[in-house]
C-alpha cells in the first residue's frame, strides 16, 4: 500500500478543513487501497466558547462508514490521519476494530497513541494496531504552521501545541537550509 499516496488524500481533507476556517486535520479509510471513508475537522471556528471537541476527523471518518458503498472489513482496513489520534479517537479506531493506523504529525498535547494501555480493559489493552508514525510529516506541518499564523484562528492558540508546532517548522526550515 502507497502510504504517501493516501497520506495526500488526508491531507486533501485537511485542506478543505483549513480552507473553511477549521482546525487542518483530516482522515481517510482505506480498504483494499480504496478510500471508503473521509473527513475533516469541524467545530473550531469562531468563539471558544462554542469549540466542539466531538467533531474529530477520525470520528467523522468513522461515522461516514455507515454510508459508503464499501462493505467495511475492520482488519483490513488503514486508517490514515494528518495528526496522531487524541485519546477518544484512537479509543474509537480500536473499537472500530481498525488494525492499522498511519498519520502525519504527532499531537504532543493530546495524542493517544502513546498511551500504556496494559492496565485499561482488555477491550483496549488486548486490541492488535500497528501504528506507523510520520507520514508525510513536513506537509501537515506547514499547514498547521499555517493555521497557527492565521490570526483569525483561536482553535489552540497559545497553546504548547501551538509553540511546539512554530517551533518544529523553524526547525524544519533551518535543516532543508531556506533563510527564516
Amino acid at each position: 500500500m502507497d502510504y504517501e499516496f493516501f497520506m495526500e488524500q488526508a491531507l486533501g481533507q485537511a485542506r478543505n478543513a483549513f480552507d473553511r476556517g477549521q482546525f487542518p486535520v483530516g482522515c481517510v479509510i482505506v480498504q483494499d487501497d480504496r478510500v471508503i471513508a473521509s473527513g475533516a475537522r469541524s467545530g473550531t471556528s469562531g468563539k471558544l466558547s462554542f469549540f466542539s471537541e466531538i467533531d474529530h476527523a477520525e470520528i467523522r471518518a468513522i461515522k461516514a462508514l455507515e454510508s459508503s458503498d464499501a462493505r467495511f472489513i475492520p482488519e483490513r482496513a488503514v486508517l490514515f490521519c494528518t495528526m496522531e489520534p487524541c485519546l477518544m479517537c484512537f479509543a474509537a479506531i480500536i473499537l472500530a476494530g481498525i488494525r492499522t493506523l498511519v498519520f502525519a504529525y504527532e499531537d504532543v498535547m493530546g495524542g493517544g497513541t502513546g498511551l500504556d494501555r496494559a492496565h485499561l480493559s482488555p477491550l483496549y489493552r488486548d486490541a492488535q494496531i500497528t501504528i506507523v508514525p510520520h507520514v508525510l510529516r513536513k506537509k501537515s506541518l506547514d499547514l498547521f504552521h499555517d493555521f497557527f499564523n492565521k490570526d483569525a484562528n483561536l482553535y489552540w492558540k497559545d497553546s504548547f501545541l501551538e509553540s511546539y508546532t512554530l517551533d518544529q517548522w523553524r526547525e524544519s526550515q533551518d535543516i532543508d537550509g531556506d533563510v527564516i
